[in-house]
């Protein structure tokens, strides 16, 4: 039952980067700033670390996505990293709305000495254009068509939806640029593969969703065993101590989750575990704590 986050260097995903870096280093002669979404859960692992050399000096605004299934007090702490690294962060969540306003003045804040600029030449027509990147199922297209106020650009709940580049009017002299989400070739760090996979910006299909949800549940019953047991029905005494695969059994039993000759449908309890985390039923849940990344860069 092992967690095939250790075996992440997936053969498709070189030739995608690849492509993505070339489609991405294309436009870059064409915008102004890049908008780097980050899922607010994971603000460490969802960055691409080959991004800076893709985006190369450009300016950049961070995005953390998805605040309202993140733990508040982790996401002002992350800001604040960001703010003492000297980059512009914001907190919104797309599916809600919450903190889209800021996303414009933010960007203009940022191009402020360009806009002055283009303003003393006459350019006051000019509109600016921002590239949006970030990795699957980060929520690009999301906040896309929440800027633009209509479905424009296809949004789905699975990793790897948009494939090519989109421009969208999202105001009156302001461009969004939609790109591909994509992954890095390899994980060095086992932890940013195993937390990629528990947010879903890994197919499931390439995983061992059953060694992923049993590595989950014991992240859980470590460091949020009171949501675990809310969730599950199940006591502090009874987590205490258990093996990943015997929590897995325990919540499948929970949930009467048995097939034929009464044997726990395990596969179906990992997919439930996975699911339930990934629409934060479990609670608001940050797995990227800031004070382990006080020198983080984009």
């Amino acid at each position: 039952m092992n967690n095939n986050t250790d075996n992440l260097n997936i053969q498709w995903f070189p030739g995608h980067m690849t492509k993505t870096k070339r489609k991405i280093g294309s436009q870059l002669k064409l915008i102004d700033a890049v908008a780097v979404l980050l899922d607010a859960r994971v603000p460490y692992s969802s960055c691409n670390p080959d991004l800076r050399s893709i985006i190369n000096n450009k300016p950049r605004i961070v995005i953390l996505n998805k605040c309202d299934m993140a733990d508040q007090s982790e996401t002002k702490k992350w800001l604040k990293v960001f703010k003492d690294n000297n980059i512009s962060a914001i907190a919104l969540d797309c599916k809600t709305g919450k903190g889209l306003n800021a996303f414009i003045p933010t960007v203009k804040n940022v191009l402020a000495d360009r806009i002055k600029a283009w303003r003393s030449k006459g350019m006051t027509g000019r509109a600016i254009k921002v590239m949006v990147v970030g990795i699957p199922n980060v929520g690009k297209s999301s906040f896309i068509n929440r800027m633009a106020r209509q479905n424009r650009a296809k949004t789905e709940d699975r990793p790897g939806v948009t494939r090519g580049n989109q421009w969208f009017t999202v105001s009156k002299g302001f461009e969004l640029l939609d790109t591909p989400g994509v992954l890095w070739p390899k994980f060095d760090d086992k932890l940013v593969g195993e937390r990629l996979a528990y947010i879903g910006s890994i197919r499931d299909e390439i995983l061992d969703t059953e060694g992923l949800a049993c590595g989950l549940l014991v992240y859980l019953r470590d460091n949020h065993g009171s949501a675990l047991c809310q969730r599950y029905k199940l006591s502090e005494d009874e987590i205490k101590d258990k093996q990943s695969y015997e929590l897995l059994s325990m919540i499948g039993r929970k949930r009467g989750m048995l097939i034929p000759g009464g044997e726990i449908d395990t596969e179906r309890a990992a997919a439930t575990v996975l699911d339930e985390f990934r629409s934060a039923a479990l609670g608001r849940i940050t797995l990227d704590r800031a004070e382990d990344y006080p020198n983080v860069r984009i």
